[in-house]
């Protein structure tokens, strides 16, 4: 509808939060004594969100599906360089096979060409590291309020594309009464029952069943984008897409364990 991407971004997360900030001024206090973690978490679930949605506009669903969902995989990184816990083999193996699948993804025989690098695929990626330190800050601050996690990834994201705008010295985009009211529901309802309900199962269910549930996310991408936007995903990139599954499944079960802590400091 003639609206970029940044801009379509700001209004939706404007309407969102329009009718969050009831709820976020009641939880005042609480942002007050964890302001620098509900900062950071506003920087990196900002731009987790903000990647995604640019990578998603940008390049091919099921591809950005598949290269986001590594984020189990930097999570186990996470866990050994900032949280210094002990790698297991069974860790260090799911990292492997994690690798191994982004490679068959991104491959490409003219990769080191740098007119062909895909900026999609970048989103993409960092989109899954960001959101992977958003649950370790989540994790580290303890119990918080839903709307607080929520209040502070859409401020993230609002300030962030409003930064994207500056730099891209973007003019306001010609918003028809169609497009800002599309726009305007995406926000609110849509991404506003989204995102609660996201939140609600991620902090009332097992860490290990909700990152397995997410993964259906994939499946839903492959159908919508197979029937809305008649991609095609080659035998590679399903190659590729199955073993950072498999991979992310790898560590979740042995989260359930007790192998695997991502989001639990060690004693040290």
């Amino acid at each position: 509808m003639g609206v970029s991407g940044l801009w379509s971004t700001l209004i939706i997360y404007c309407s969102a939060l329009i009718f969050l900030l009831p709820a976020c001024w009641r939880w005042r206090a609480e942002f007050l004594r964890h302001k620098m973690d509900y900062m950071l978490i506003g920087l990196f679930a900002g731009w987790a969100n903000l990647a995604f949605i640019l990578a998603v506009l940008e390049g091919e669903v099921v591809r950005v599906l598949l290269l986001f969902y590594l984020s189990p995989i930097w999570a186990i990184l996470l866990a050994f360089f900032i949280l210094h816990e002990h790698l297991t083999k069974t860790g260090l193996m799911a990292l492997v096979i994690a690798m191994l699948g982004a490679l068959l993804i991104l491959w490409n025989p003219e990769l080191i060409d740098i007119d062909t690098l895909n900026w999609a695929d970048f989103y993409a990626i960092t989109s899954g590291m960001a959101f992977a330190i958003t649950n370790v800050m989540v994790r580290k601050i303890g119990e918080v309020s839903i709307s607080m996690k929520m209040g502070s990834a859409w401020l993230g994201v609002i300030c962030l594309t409003l930064c994207g705008l500056l730099i891209a010295k973007s003019q306001l985009p010609d918003i028809t009464t169609q497009s800002g009211a599309l726009a305007f529901l995406i926000g609110f309802p849509i991404m506003y029952v989204m995102t609660w309900t996201a939140q609600y199962g991620v902090t009332f269910l097992p860490v290990q069943r909700s990152s397995v549930i997410f993964l259906l996310e994939i499946v839903a991408g492959a159908v919508s984008a197979a029937y809305l936007t008649n991609e095609i995903v080659n035998d590679i990139e399903y190659i590729g897409g199955a073993l950072i599954i498999f991979a992310g499944l790898i560590s979740i079960i042995k989260e359930k364990n007790g192998d695997i802590s991502a989001y639990k400091s060690s004693p040290s």
